[in-house]
């Protein structure tokens, strides 16, 4: 792993025109947790250097929706060299947590 601060909290931008929420749901727009897992898993692997194909999400919590023009915040953290813990937050409180296990 790259020495990334630990633990590491930053802004997550997402676009408020994000084509995921399109049709997710018409006059009530969220993120997918998919999308969502996507954006940080994109962000902590850029962040801490990694190759994240040989990861595994371990588990995902999803907890309050993240509407268009929520500012997200994401905070994550080596556990050891084989874990990393993660958590999505916006002014109103988490959003969704997690953590992901190296191997095969």
């Amino acid at each position: 792993m790259t020495a990334a601060p630990d633990p590491w909290v930053g802004a997550m931008p997402i676009a408020a025109n994000h084509p995921a929420y399109v049709g997710h749901f018409p006059g009530f727009p969220i993120l997918p947790g998919a999308a969502l897992l996507d954006e940080a898993l994109d962000a902590i692997g850029r962040i801490r250097g990694l190759d994240l194909t040989r990861w595994r999400i371990a588990t995902a919590k999803f907890l309050m929706p993240v509407r268009p023009g929520d500012d997200l915040t994401l905070e994550h953290s080596a556990v050891n060299e084989t874990t990393i813990r993660f958590v999505i937050r916006t002014a109103r409180g988490a959003v969704a947590s997690g953590m992901l296990s190296h191997g095969a």
